[in-house]
């Protein structure tokens, strides 16, 4: 095989790929990056057998061929040589040259044909969403995917999908985030669990135009998401989701609407008195007209106050500091609702469509001397 491709397009479609490649494997092949070049296509694929990524870069054939090629190493010397055109050749035992100005570079690459291709997917049932709404439904749920592997269906997200809007849920066991976004057109319903590693990824290589779209095709056992020049698989993961309906009452005791930055900028300066081990929770006091927040550790203590509007009762609750963090980011708007019961019940953040929703669970302050 010969190819010649400007760097340019080599270290976007090494970046893109790298995504899906095996970092924890025994079996050498799935550290590779198998480049095929054939019928005027050239085409970069990675496969962890979890995950699968495959895009396609310009260059010009000089004759067609595969190889696989250790990713890192692979995606170092492209790097780190420079903004020109590639030549890479292969020979027939998997020496490969790649040659740029007068730099000269020979790896060993291992046979095509042995790597693991990526599912055949069918392409039917497919739904259509903008990249912008699918990276950010990412960017606001994300965060609350368990990373706890003796739970596997925390460490992916729910996506359900019913005539014109798809629901996307995760939780880690002390909270849960729901984000529902309108589809252009009518799907008939569906529900599947597509890892949380999986969507974390595409939210990166995803450009997130407007303008532009993601077709995914869903089967028993894959997701397939389609843009551009890539193609990203992924294996589904298996069990029915937590059925989290009673959780998200609409009852509430006190109800606060305030702002979001003044809250978050609060909150940022108490995560510097706790450890990230420590559960001190970050106490609110609520009163009318006025939220008092206080923390204390061993590290130091913080003592603030913001005001705020108030409907229902007085009200003492203590957070980990960081899930409200979390949540506070990546909601858009300049004032945020919080609805809540007494100390020991969840929290819930959301506006008045349920657009977006978050739960957290308070943490008790029984013993907090407040």
């Amino acid at each position: 095989m010969k190819i010649i491709c400007p760097k340019s397009q080599f270290l976007h479609g090494v970046t893109i790929v790298s995504k899906a490649v095996s970092t924890k494997t025994t079996m050498d092949i799935l550290e590779c990056i198998l480049i095929e070049a054939f019928d005027g296509c050239i085409k970069l694929t990675a496969n962890d057998t979890e995950l699968g990524i495959e895009t396609t870069i310009d260059g010009d054939i000089i004759s067609p061929g595969k190889i696989a090629l250790e990713a890192k190493l692979f995606s170092e010397i492209i790097k780190k040589i420079p903004d020109n055109d590639v030549i890479l050749e292969t020979e027939e035992n998997g020496n490969t040259s790649i040659r740029c100005e007068q730099i000269q570079c020979n790896i060993m690459g291992k046979q095509g044909d042995d790597f693991s291709h990526l599912p055949v997917i069918e392409r039917e049932n497919k739904i259509t969403v903008s990249q912008y709404d699918l990276k950010e439904v990412i960017r606001q749920t994300i965060f609350s995917v368990s990373d706890n592997e003796n739970n596997k269906l925390m460490t992916g997200e729910l996506f359900q999908i019913e005539e014109n809007q798809l629901t996307v849920t995760s939780l880690d066991g002390h909270r849960i985030s729901v984000r529902k976004i309108a589809l252009q057109d009518n799907y008939p319903k569906m529900e599947v669990i597509v890892p949380g590693k999986t969507l974390s990824e595409i939210s990166k290589i995803l450009p997130g135009e407007a303008k532009d779209s993601v077709n995914m095709y869903i089967t028993d056992k894959h997701i397939l998401f389609e843009f551009e020049n890539t193609l990203v698989v992924s294996r589904l993961l298996e069990g029915k989701f937590y059925n989290i309906s009673q959780m998200l009452s609409t009852d509430y005791e006190t109800k606060i609407v305030i702002n979001k930055m003044e809250l978050l900028r609060c909150l940022d300066r108490s995560t510097l008195f706790v450890k990230e081990s420590d559960k001190k929770p970050i106490i609110l006091k609520i009163e009318d007209g006025k939220m008092d927040l206080m923390i204390s550790s061993q590290i130091g203590s913080m003592q603030d106050q913001i005001q705020m509007e108030k409907e229902g009762k007085d009200l003492i609750i203590g957070f980990n500091p960081k899930f409200l963090v979390d949540a506070l980011r990546v909601i858009d708007e300049e004032e945020i609702t919080m609805y809540m019961i007494n100390s020991i019940a969840p929290c819930i953040i959301r506006d008045e469509q349920v657009s977006y929703l978050y739960l957290i669970l308070p943490i008790n302050v029984n013993n907090s001397g407040i």
